[in-house]
């Protein structure tokens, strides 16, 4: 009897260790995960984040004024756009800086911009749609940049998907522009390439 209470003990004490190491192990890997990344890889993915969301709220501003349907429809793609790098963070088990208000950033720069474009907007619907083209001009750029500051397949990958999402909305913002008598011209990205966007069919992204 002694011998099978023994065993028993030896068996629960096992797997108890088992389940501390296994708990252990969780940590680790999350830590780790968090580590393995550079802090420029950071504070992209951080950006980017309150970056897409700028885009959403902007967006949703101004279809609230307007009603034009673009608005709305981009608006809900730039929500994807936020989903897809809250996924990045939360697996590298990164805080998420992103307020929960609209129009509120915890980055100054991006709410600086935010208060500015959200001024334009107001003006006239042609400024509005103007101001599409301003914010997928800069994420192209942005976005750009952050891939040659990372080599980690996963985050490439999501910037990739964005980056095209980014393009079909500048497609589509300066159709609507040149359709209301306006014309844009690129700030951020070149010439050549902003030429070479708007003068191609909508692409076939992860996210749009």
């Amino acid at each position: 009897m002694k011998k099978v209470i023994l065993y028993v003990f030896t068996i629960s004490f096992t797997l108890l260790s088992s389940c501390t190491d296994n708990d252990k192990d969780n940590e680790y890997l999350k830590t780790e995960q968090s580590t393995n990344l550079t802090e420029l890889e950071i504070e992209d993915l951080k950006f980017l984040r309150e970056e897409e969301k700028l885009a959403r709220d902007v967006y949703l501003f101004s279809y609230d004024l307007y009603k034009l349907q673009i608005f709305k429809n981009i608006s809900n793609s730039e929500q994807q756009h936020m989903n897809s790098v809250l996924k990045l963070l939360n697996n590298y088990n990164l805080e998420d800086p992103a307020s929960t208000i609209i129009g509120e950033f915890n980055n100054t720069e991006l709410q600086s911009i935010y208060n500015s474009l959200i001024e334009k907007s107001k003006k006239s619907l042609l400024d509005a749609l103007e101001v599409g083209n301003i914010i997928e001009d800069l994420d192209i750029n942005d976005i750009a940049l952050n891939e040659k500051r990372t080599s980690k397949i996963d985050i490439l990958n999501v910037y990739s998907s964005l980056k095209c999402g980014s393009r079909n909305h500048l497609r589509n913002f300066n159709n609507q522009l040149l359709n209301n008598g306006g014309v844009y011209l690129p700030s951020y990205i070149s010439e050549n390439t902003f030429n070479s966007i708007i003068n191609s069919d909508n692409e076939k992204c992860g996210s749009n």
